[in-house]
């Protein structure tokens, strides 16, 4: 596994979880109508970033073994949680922390093996 490649694919998870962080600030405002809904700024800010971030996954796998992209992926939920706690004020409960855990802990294992 090349490390660049590596970094490349965090770099990705990375900006997809702040493209959820944009989706979710959407959602807790209220629209006018449907269609402003899902044609806004920030609903089609995050969506162009989802859609970089799967180009440079792509790039990625070029040096990342596909049985490691899974585990990559899951720090996903490490951003997210971060990111929802810095930007978005919320709590961080301990179920979700014990959560935390146990995906990093897996990560260490995966990478252990």
């Amino acid at each position: 596994m090349k490390m660049e490649y590596v970094a490349i694919f965090l770099f990705s998870v990375f900006i997809s979880s702040v493209s959820q962080i944009i989706l979710k600030k959407s959602a807790l405002k209220t629209y006018e109508s449907k269609i402003k809904e899902y044609l806004n700024p920030y609903v089609i800010t995050a969506y162009s970033i989802f859609l970089i971030s799967s180009f440079i996954t792509m790039m990625a796998y070029k040096g990342v073994p596909l049985s490691a992209g899974p585990i990559l992926e899951a720090t996903g939920y490490i951003w997210v949680t971060l990111l929802g706690a810095l930007i978005l004020k919320e709590k961080v409960s301990p179920v979700k922390l014990c959560g935390l855990a146990v995906i990093i802990a897996g990560i260490v294992v995966f990478n252990l093996g």
